[in-house]
């Protein structure tokens, strides 16, 4: 098999993947990655109804990390049920916005009919890839995303857009999963493993020099809650949930 997966197939068997999950309305990015309920603090966990607060495909707390402010406009890359946009939309107030773009109708459908259930009128879903952000130029003061970037097959256009889409000082949040060196061939091959937020996570030096190449300042990456002293503890090759935040000059 050759080393290289073709990006139309991954996005395909990606979208497949989560159509499935919103479909059968269960919860979590894959076992071998994502957290259940991406370890919110109780505050947060208990700001929406449990059954979509349980929906959660996230690694991590991006709300937390953003420390968003009344007014402020955020993206969401991978909105998926829309938990995420619920909890910035709160944060933000009725003065702000929020976008959450995804790729998959299934999940859409799924946010679109949570957000008319609890009345939230600060927060719309858009489809598209998080690639080519359906957003204009320095529409948001941020951006944030929790467990999806790893599932881009071209992630250094999802840095360059996601720059180009939030206005000068803006800055992101994201939760992801990185590895500590490059994933085997055998794994970045595997088609479940890319559904399971494994086979596209990327090393954390290329990822920390992707968004830098992209235009980024103050690059900083650490292991989810600080839970892990340092990279050298880590075994090669082993993915890992990390907290990212960068700003745009």
């Amino acid at each position: 098999m050759s080393d290289v997966i073709a990006p139309d197939e991954i996005r395909t068997s990606v979208r497949e993947h989560y159509a499935g999950i919103a479909r059968k309305a269960s919860s979590c990015c894959g076992p071998s990655a994502c957290d259940c309920n991406a370890n919110y603090p109780d505050q947060l966990a208990h700001a929406v109804p449990a059954d979509i607060a349980n929906f959660s495909l996230g690694c991590g707390d991006p709300i937390t990390l953003a420390s968003l402010q009344p007014g402020e406009t955020v993206v969401d890359l991978g909105s998926g049920g829309g938990l995420d946009c619920f909890l910035a939309a709160q944060r933000v107030g009725a003065r702000g916005r929020v976008i959450g773009v995804d790729m998959t109708p299934e999940m859409l459908a799924k946010a679109r009919g949570n957000a008319a259930r609890l009345g939230v009128t600060n927060v719309e879903f858009r489809e598209g890839f998080i690639e080519h952000l359906p957003v204009a130029d320095g529409e948001a003061d941020v951006v944030i995303s929790n467990c999806v970037i790893n599932l881009s097959p071209d992630k250094p256009q999802v840095f360059r857009d996601v720059y180009r889409a939030l206005r000068a000082g803006g800055r992101i949040a994201v939760s992801d999963i990185v590895t500590n060196g490059e994933l085997p061939p055998a794994v970045r091959q595997s088609m479940a493993a890319w559904g399971a937020c494994v086979a596209g996570a990327l090393d954390v030096q290329d990822y920390i020099g992707g968004l830098q190449a992209a235009g980024f300042v103050a690059v900083k990456v650490e292991t989810k809650e600080k839970l892990i002293a340092g990279l050298s503890r880590l075994p090669m090759h082993a993915p890992f949930s990390a907290i990212i935040t960068a700003r745009k000059p």
